[in-house]
Parts: structure tokens; sequence; C-alpha cells
């Protein structure tokens, strides 16, 4: 992530937070403590059980606990920060979104949503009730969010329609790959990947968040040693080495070294 990156995290249409919600909260707490380091405070009780992941006294992401009775498969949500929160979902709504849920009111932390965008990817609206602070940065924490979907440009537009990105393509010597930069005031806070036939047809189009760590081939072997998975191993990517893993009950995130 780069500084000018950091410095808009906290601007409408940034990634400003990551959560997510699983069957056994005191099972995934304990891989995510060991892998990154995380310490846990209590979350919102309107969300139920939920605690917030802490790093070094900054909070750096949320997990919640699914009803019993909830079979549903468990995944990393992107939340783009916004001003207005129902603004925003009806702004989704227009451009050919959906909104699954909300707006609702989720106490002191401000009002959020669920949404989709056209092709199907999930994230959520997050109008933070005082504005964010600096975004944590190191080992363990969030530093980079890529929409992972079969083609860019197209869903590129609804991002730009609705947060106002100004969506700029990737030059390489090569066609066939489809990706672009979502930019704020010039400035880089998000991906578009178009991976066409490639996409995984277990997750479909999704928001894939890449966790800093300090050895991206360390990291990726602890994951199988705490019972996760590699999905894909470790590589030289646009932003370091990473590798795409799975904690055990299959939520699928990055893991990237980034060059300083």
């Amino acid at each position: 992530m780069t500084e000018a990156a950091e410095a808009s995290r906290c601007t409408p249409g940034t990634p400003c937070w990551v959560s997510l919600m699983v069957h056994g909260l005191g099972s995934t707490e304990d891989f995510y403590a060991d892998l990154f380091g995380w310490e846990y405070v209590p979350g919102p009780e309107q969300l139920g059980r939920y605690v917030r992941a802490v790093l070094d006294g900054h909070e750096v992401a949320g997990i919640g606990e699914l009803p019993p009775d909830a079979h549903l498969a468990t995944a990393w949500t992107t939340y783009l920060a916004t001003d207005d929160a129902d603004a925003t979902a009806e702004s989704v709504r227009a451009c050919g979104g959906t909104v699954a849920v909300g707006p609702l009111d989720a106490g002191a932390a401000g009002r959020v949503a669920i949404c989709s965008d056209p092709l199907g990817a999930v994230f959520g609206l997050w109008q933070a009730q005082t504005r964010l602070g600096t975004r944590p940065h190191g080992p363990g924490a969030p530093v980079w969010h890529e929409l992972v979907t079969q083609e860019a440009s197209t869903v590129g537009k609804f991002y730009e329609h609705v947060f106002g990105h100004e969506a700029q393509a990737h030059v390489t010597a090569s066609d066939d790959f489809d990706h672009l930069t979502l930019n704020l005031a010039d400035r880089p806070v998000a991906a578009v990947h178009g991976v066409g036939r490639s996409l995984p047809h277990d997750r479909g189009p999704h928001w894939l968040t890449h966790f800093e760590v300090e050895d991206t081939d360390a990291a990726a072997l602890r994951v199988r040693e705490l019972g996760g998975r590699v999905v894909d191993p470790p590589r030289e990517g646009l932003r370091g080495r990473q590798a795409t893993v799975a904690d055990p009950e299959g939520a699928v995130f990055a893991l990237v070294r980034s060059r300083r």
C-alpha cells in the first residue's frame, strides 16, 4: 500500500474496514491471533457475538459469529467508506447492484449496509459515526483490496458511478491481462482484476483482502499448520510476493509482503 493510498483511506469510496462472519468464533480468533498476532476487544452488541481485532493498539478487522442455523459460506467482506449510507445504497440500486442488508445503525460504529455489485461481488458500506483516523499498517494489517471478477471494465464503471472512482487500466505487454486500478484524487485505493473463465466456481466474483506479512512463504506454511489451506502458492505479484490462502472455515484472503 502506498502512502498516498493510506492518506486517502477515510475518504468516501475508500476501503475502510474488513469483517468476517464465521460459525466458530473462538477457533477463528485463535487462528488469526497465531497467524497475525491479533488481540481482541468486544464489538457492538447490536451485531451479536462480535469482536474487533486489535494490532499494536489499532483496530484492524471485525469477526462475528453466525447464528447456529445459518448455513452460509464464510468470506471476508470489504467495506467502502461513505458519508451517507442511505444515499449510496440508493445509488447502488440505481446502477444495477443489490442492497441485501440495511442500511442500519451499528451503535457507535455508525451506519452500515451489505451490498453486491451487478456481477454479484459482495461489499459493505460504512458511514462512520466519527471520522476514521489513520489506518494501521504493517504485518497483520489489511493493506490492499482487489475485486476479482469476470471482466474489469464493465463492473469498474459501476464503482466509478457509485463511489466516484477513476478507473485506470494497468498497461502490460500482454493484452490478456485485464486489470484496473481504482483511484480517488489520483491516489490508488483498490483494484479490479478480470479473470474471465478462471474465476473460481465456488466463489464467483469477490473482493479479496490482502494482509501484510513479513515473509509470504513462511506465513503460507503457517496457514497450513493451523488448519487452513493454500489456494494459490506464493508468487511475485504487482504489489510484492503474495499468496492466496483460506482459513479453516474456508474464508479466502491474500498474504502479501509489500515492497517498501
